[in-house]
């Protein structure tokens, strides 16, 4: 399940997600280091939802809605937007990024293969390799690093593929 974030969610997504050193490890946000960016952060989607017809997401499990990660769309202009998604650990492996990832363009650190290999799940074809293209800050180079982009292709379906 989607859901919009609210303020109340920063303890979870702190503790979840947002904090964990191996978990944010090719983001492309700095790790959360106290829960004061959390909740820095959910003033960032509430912004992005006022601004946009959509934003940030929570992934919740059917049933008993525990937070299981964040996705979300990122407009760049009223007719574009990337998308991504963040797991705790403990969601790994189960399907849950195949199954929130369904739009537009994903950006990818080139190492990054577990992500690599849900993109190519979903249907992301790669587009595109660019160069020092993004910051990556928590693997602690100090420069802007390659990222992959990938893309939907049009008219294509799991049943095709």
């Amino acid at each position: 399940m989607l859901r919009r974030p609210v303020t109340t969610d920063a303890r979870a997504i702190y503790t979840r997600y947002s904090s964990d050193t191996e978990v944010t490890k090719y983001v492309g946000w700095p790790r959360h280091q106290s829960i004061e960016q959390t909740k820095a952060f959910l003033a960032f989607s509430e912004a992005e939802w006022n601004r946009w017809p959509a934003g940030p997401y929570l992934i919740e499990r059917q049933g008993d809605q525990e937070l299981l990660g964040g996705t979300g769309l990122a407009f760049e202009t009223p007719t574009t937007a990337a998308t991504g998604y963040v797991l705790a650990r403990e969601a790994w492996g189960h399907g849950y990024a195949t199954e929130s990832l369904t739009r537009l363009y994903a950006l990818c650190h080139p190492n990054h293969e577990a992500s690599i290999h849900v993109l190519e799940k979903c249907g992301f074809v790669l587009e595109a390799r660019l160069e020092a293209f993004a910051d990556f800050p928590n693997l602690g180079s100090g420069q802007c690093e390659d990222c992959l982009r990938y893309a939907q292709v049009a008219g294509w379906s799991q049943a095709e593929g």
